[in-house]
């Protein structure tokens, strides 16, 4: 559904005047701001409305209402965990969105006959908007010219192949062009169109979660069922038992809040967040956060050559024609085919700035694809072919295409032939072309490119480059930037079966002369071995494997079809960023797992309480507000920082669940027995009342706690373990600083320890860490080495 143009300045095929397409604009209703990361109402839900924090916030209204208000203590730390979350994300959107800004879609319009570049935001009815390779379609519109138009309508149709499209057909927004050019006159723009939806589902599509990801949601799905069922049974408990009520939401509280990892999931999104923008700043778009870590995860990338592993510019080294080198004739050929094609791509750039010309009078011209790999036009001389060789004949240059093929270098063939082009291109030109020679193009290797993939390799991150040149070209330049090139294979020997394609996948290190369907299928047989597969591409031919790899990255000054349908965007065009990248997401996956245990320890440690004292007649250990004590101090504060401090140490997402549940269950039965034998010595041998009791209590699972954090930073470095000691020492003191100021000692419901006291939380730590040792939880490696 559109709108007609009014008649007063009513558009043509040369487009709107600038007068024209400001008044149209001021008087269009102000389009949605398109969104290029999370809204912050999302941000707000994510952190606020969780199914943690539903069960934590109907417990501390169960507690200001039925029990102590100081015992509610707990909903400020949610509070403050959901605050930091928010603004630190928040943070993050504003730093990424300025990066998006910088890469987000344009269109080209003719106003006032002349062609420019704007927003896509101020694109209005009537407005002529061009269309090139790779180009997004932003607008409704009815297409005045087509040179071999094809689009890609899968977002809008389902249908997965490349549509066809002529003069006078309708495009609908959303659609990108995968080959061919065109222009088209806008009928619908904004509220009235597809734009803002469709636009919006092409920029928002994304791969399924990361592994970490996963692992942490099922560990999340155990402790649900945790705090479910041992809930109920203690509740069941308290209801038998007729305690009152002021009692029972005490020690129910106490004992179900603590069974809650509140802060896990807050800290993973903080983590990804200050990931992405420490990644922004190196000019690295995270289009969804957990890009960052799943390139942690990657054992394969996959990589076109051109604007990858070499400059995505070319220049022209040499042509062989008739008349030898530097042929004035082929001069002449190429300098047409440069300026009149529709649709110039980085070698037509490179032929017209070596061999500038004049436009000639097109009568039809079939543009370059690179699934058919060869473009032509047809003039009043007659019709000129341009491609690679093999597809276009090279005849007597045969062997100087073959001495340019071996240095590295990209090679072309030209020939002319034939009275008119054929109307549907096959994969090959018509028969009985004259070769009238070649051209060779050279590509400038990246800087750096070399120490990135060596880099890589040390990692054991296998590099497979796929390209459509010569085979030769692309394993001459694997070699020079240190790729280990085995099997060299040309596109056309991809095999079709899928038993026959995985081996061919797997074994292959170069293809060349490949099409973007075999590009895909190369990394889909990857990913079906269990590859953990990143497709690094800039153009329209490498969308279809962008889509299939589980970590999709592009080019900043790649097409936006490319940009549109990654999960990472390098702004800067730089490959060199990929080592940070991994640096990174290796970082998050380390800080991560080591946070969860302590979490998921805690979860453990509550669980051991109410499967033993909390289901009998002993009064509960601990009072909600000094487990939130203990929380806050050997685990919320610490967390904070180990999450986002730098790291060393293992990284591998695999058996997360199973590494978890060996460190948090055992240490939670540890630190339980350890911290209820001192509670029951001290209240039945010591015969302390319930608060001296419960003094000890604390001061055992305070000291078990930072013991933890030592443990789960042993062998990191110098500097990494001298700051966390001198953390925990920080966290002793604060408790320290507690039991010493009347005030806070009165809050927390605490008392003045006695000698006996002190001497047996001391001692009860001393066998709780000496059991932890024993089980294999060890101090000894986290003291700083001398």
């Amino acid at each position: 559904m559109g709108t007609t143009p009014a008649a007063a300045g009513a558009p043509t095929a040369s487009g709107l005047t600038e007068e024209e397409a400001a008044r149209r604009l001021a008087q269009a209703p102000r389009a949605p701001a398109r969104r290029s990361s999370r809204s912050y109402l999302s941000i707000v839900r994510a952190n606020v409305f969780t199914v943690f924090n539903l069960i934590i916030g109907a417990f501390g209204v169960l507690t200001l209402v039925y029990g102590d208000i100081e015992d509610a203590l707990f909903l400020g730390v949610i509070a403050a965990n959901a605050g930091i979350g928010i603004i630190q994300e928040s943070r993050a959107k504003r730093q990424l969105d300025r990066l998006a800004a910088l890469v987000a879609p344009h269109a080209r319009v003719e106003r006032s006959g002349t062609e420019r570049t704007v927003a896509v935001e101020q694109v209005v009815v009537g407005d002529v908007v061009k269309l090139a390779a790779g180009d997004q379609v932003v607008a409704d519109g009815t297409l005045l010219a087509a040179s071999g138009l094809r689009l890609d309508e899968s977002i809008l149709t389902g249908e997965s192949e490349p549509v066809r499209r002529q003069d006078g057909e309708e495009v609908l927004s959303g659609g990108f062009v995968t080959e061919g050019s065109g222009a088209f006159q806008v009928t619908a723009v904004g509220a009235d169109s597809f734009a803002e939806r469709i636009t919006g589902q092409a920029r928002t599509f994304r791969h399924s979660r990361s592994p970490l990801e996963r692992a942490v949601t099922r560990v999340l799905y155990v402790t649900v069922f945790f705090v479910v069922t041992l809930g109920a049974l203690l509740v069941y408990s308290l209801h038998h038992r007729q305690l009152g009520i002021h009692a029972s939401v005490s020690t129910a509280t106490a004992g179900v809040v603590t069974l809650v990892p509140e802060g896990l999931m807050v800290l993973v999104s903080l983590t990804y967040a200050a990931g992405a923008v420490r990644m922004s700043r190196r000019g690295v778009l995270a289009q969804q956060l957990n890009a960052i870590e799943s390139l942690a995860s990657v054992d394969t990338i996959c990589v076109d050559k051109t604007g990858t592993l070499t400059e995505p510019t070319l220049r022209v080294v040499e042509v062989v024609g008739e008349a030898g080198p530097g042929d004035p004739a082929l001069g002449e050929a190429l300098a047409v085919l440069a300026a009149s094609t529709s649709s110039p791509n980085a070698t037509a750039k490179a032929l017209a700035e070596a061999f500038p010309g004049e436009p000639a009078s097109l009568k039809a011209e079939v543009p370059f694809s690179s699934r058919r790999r060869w473009s032509a036009i047809q003039t009043d001389a007659g019709c000129l072919y341009l491609g690679a060789p093999g597809r276009v004949p090279v005849g007597e240059f045969d062997a100087e295409a073959e001495r340019h093929q071996r240095e590295g270098r990209r090679v072309l063939a030209v020939a002319a032939g034939g009275d008119s082009l054929p109307a549907e291109p096959d994969e090959l030109p018509p028969g009985g072309l004259r070769p009238l020679g070649i051209v060779a193009l050279a590509e400038q290797l990246r800087p750096n490119i070399a120490e990135t993939i060596a880099f890589l390799l040390e990692q054991e991150i296998e590099v497979k480059v796929l390209s459509g040149d010569d085979p030769r070209t692309v394993a001459a330049i694997a070699r020079d930037v240190g790729i280990p090139v085995g099997a060299v294979h040309d596109g056309a020997e991809i095999p079709a079966e899928p038993d026959s394609l995985r081996p061919f996948a797997a074994e292959v290190s170069v293809v060349g002369r490949i099409s973007p369907d075999g590009k895909q299928a190369v990394v889909q047989a990857l990913a079906d071995q269990g590859r953990y597969v990143a497709m690094i591409g800039d153009g329209v031919n490498d969308v279809p494997a962008l889509k299939s790899s589980r970590l999709a990255i592009a080019q900043g000054s790649g097409t936006q079809m490319a940009r549109s349908v990654s999960d990472l965007i390098l702004v800067s065009g730089d490959f060199g960023t990929v080592p940070a990248l991994v640096a990174e997401g290796r970082q998050v996956l380390r800080n991560i797992r080591r946070v969860a245990r302590l979490y998921v320890s805690r979860s453990s440690f509550a669980a051991f309480l109410i499967l033993t004292i909390g289901t009998t007649s002993e009064a509960y250990p601990l009072l909600p507000r000094q487990l939130t004590v203990a929380g806050t101090l050997t685990i919320g504060i610490p967390t904070f920082f180990l999450a986002l401090a730098p790291s060393t140490g293992p990284w591998r997402p695999e058996g997360f669940g199973r590494e978890v549940a060996r460190f948090a269950v055992p240490v939670g039965i540890i630190v339980g027995a350890g911290m209820l034998a001192a509670y029951l010595f001290g209240l039945h041998n010591l015969d302390l009342s319930v608060p001296d009791a419960r003094t000890v209590a604390l001061t055992t699972l305070i000291i078990g706690g930072i013991y933890l954090i030592l443990v789960l930073e042993a062998g990191g470095s110098r500097t990494r373990s001298t700051l966390v000691i001198a953390m925990c020492a920080l966290m002793g003191g604060l408790y320290v600083v507690a039991l010493a100021l009347p005030l806070t000692r009165r809050f927390f419901d605490l008392t003045v320890p006695s000698a006996s006291m002190v001497l047996t939380a001391v001692l009860a730590s001393a066998v709780t860490i000496i059991a932890l040792d024993l089980s294999g939880f060890s101090l000894r490696t986290a003291l700083p080495a001398a």
